[in-house]
C-alpha cells in the first residue's frame, strides 16, 4: 500500500472567526500540528487542500486548490483523489486537534490494497480522518457533479460497493474526533 496524505483546511472557518488552521492549541498552530502527525506516517505525497495558497503551507506539501469549497470537505477529498498517485489517501481536517499519531498509524494498519478505513462512532461515519482508495475517485467525482456533497451519503456508497470498511471507534477513541467550529469548542478543547 502507498499512502498520499491530506490535510483538508478549506473551510470556510465562519463560526470560528479566524482561519482554523492557524488557531493556536497547546502552543501550536493547528495546521502545524496536523502536518507533523502526517509526516510521521512518513507518506510518498504529502498535500494541503485549501481554497487559496495558505501563507503556512510548507515547501514540501503539494496544494491542491479547493475550487468548489461551498460544497464542503467532498469537494477537497474529490479534487485530491482526482490527482492520486498512491493506492490510498489519507485525509485528516485540520480541525480535529485531539487526533494523535497512534490512532492515525491504526487506521492505515487497517487499510488493505483497494479497501479504505472509515471510522464509525455508532451513530455516524467521521470521514474527515480516513483512509480512501483511489478506485474512491469516480464515486467522488460522480457526488460532485450531481451535487450530492454529503459526505455520509459518498461514504455510504463506498461501504456498499466494498472500497471503503467501516471502522467501528471505542469509546475511548471518540473523543479523537472532536472538532473545532467555534471559540468555545476551543476552550472546551483545551
Amino acid at each position: 500500500m502507498t499512502l498520499t496524505s491530506l490535510l483538508l483546511a478549506g473551510g470556510s472557518s465562519s463560526r470560528m472567526g479566524l482561519d482554523k488552521a492557524t488557531v493556536m492549541f497547546q502552543g501550536k498552530p493547528l495546521w502545524s500540528r496536523q502536518l507533523s502527525l502526517l509526516r510521521a506516517l512518513l507518506p510518498e505525497v504529502l498535500r494541503v487542500s485549501a481554497r487559496s495558497i495558505p501563507e503556512w503551507c510548507p515547501p514540501e506539501a503539494q496544494i491542491i486548490l479547493d475550487e468548489t469549497a461551498q460544497r464542503g470537505p467532498l469537494s477537497g477529498i474529490a479534487a485530491a483523489l482526482a490527482r492520486l498517485q498512491t493506492s490510498h489517501l489519507l485525509v485528516l481536517a485540520v480541525d480535529l486537534p485531539r487526533m494523535t499519531g497512534e490512532h492515525l498509524r491504526k487506521l492505515k494498519n487497517l487499510a488493505t490494497e483497494g479497501t479504505g478505513i472509515v471510522p464509525f462512532n455508532g451513530e455516524f461515519f467521521e470521514p474527515v480522518c480516513a483512509i480512501y482508495p483511489k478506485k474512491a475517485a469516480e464515486f467522488a467525482a460522480e457526488a460532485i457533479a450531481r451535487k450530492q456533497i454529503s459526505m455520509q451519503r459518498f461514504v455510504r456508497r463506498l461501504v456498499e460497493r466494498e472500497l471503503v470498511q467501516a471502522y467501528n471507534l471505542t469509546e475511548d477513541e471518540k473523543p479523537l474526533y472532536s472538532n473545532l467550529n467555534t471559540p468555545e469548542d476551543l476552550k472546551n478543547c483545551t
